[in-house]
């Protein structure tokens, strides 16, 4: 009768593995915390932080993702342990879902300490060669904006001006509300006005997916649409 041997060290590793690579294709929360890891690790280079504030930020993810993941496992064991709607099921998924959210709020209340001053002196020296601009150039980069979506969903005969189609009409308006909000604010709070613009745009794009209007790509080619038309607009006539 044979026995099965104990895993090596190496079957561990490799087991461990195959948990994570699992939950990154299966898991599109996962993937989105994973990219985001890596930018912010990028970033982290790119402005030199410190010794400290790089461990800050490494602890950060890792509690981001860890909590992410056994967020995945605890979903998963409950999914194979009842197959029938149970509140206490719901229970233990919203409190491990629960988790994330503050896990990630964390993350995102560390970044901002971390990177708020850095980016907010590297940016202002870029933004100060150009004056600050009247409200008459926000307005017309809107309008083109809301413009340059009707022609393209025309052209592609698909959609309505804020409605379905390529590409997104919300998004757009939201990401050149945001690109106007970052030159128009003034020096001190142009980063704090900047961050919270980009969020309530990424929310807006969110909502435009999540409501099964728009495609993901269809949102990402509205804010790219809406944020590069007012930047050109802002750097030419400003």
């Amino acid at each position: 009768m044979s026995t099965r041997r104990a895993p090596t060290i190496f079957d561990s590793f490799n087991y461990a593995f195959e948990g994570i690579i699992h939950v990154l294709r299966t898991q599109r929360n996962l993937r989105i915390h994973f990219a985001i890891a890596v930018l912010v690790l990028i970033l982290a280079l790119v402005v030199n932080v410190t010794k400290l504030e790089l461990i800050v930020l490494l602890l950060s993810i890792a509690f981001v993702l860890i909590a992410e993941m056994l967020n995945t496992a605890i979903e998963a064991a409950i999914d194979i342990a009842t197959t029938s709607f149970d509140p206490m099921a719901k229970l233990a998924k919203d409190i491990a879902a629960g988790a994330v959210l503050i896990a990630s709020v964390n993350a995102l209340a560390v970044g901002y300490l971390v990177f708020s001053n850095k980016i907010a002196n590297r940016s202002s020296t870029l933004l100060e060669r150009l004056r600050q601009a009247p409200a008459e150039l926000t307005l017309v980069a809107l309008v083109l904006t809301v413009l340059l979506v009707i022609a393209t969903k025309a052209y592609t005969g698909r959609g309505t001006p804020l409605r379905g189609g390529i590409p997104s009409g919300h998004a757009a308006v939201a990401f050149a509300g945001w690109m106007a909000a970052t030159y128009v604010a003034d020096e001190s709070h142009r980063f704090l006005i900047s961050s919270l613009t980009l969020i309530m745009a990424f929310l807006v794009a969110q909502t435009r997916v999540e409501s099964g209007v728009h495609s993901a790509l269809e949102v990402t080619y509205g804010a790219l649409v809406g944020a590069l038309v007012t930047l050109v607009i802002f750097q030419v006539f400003s």
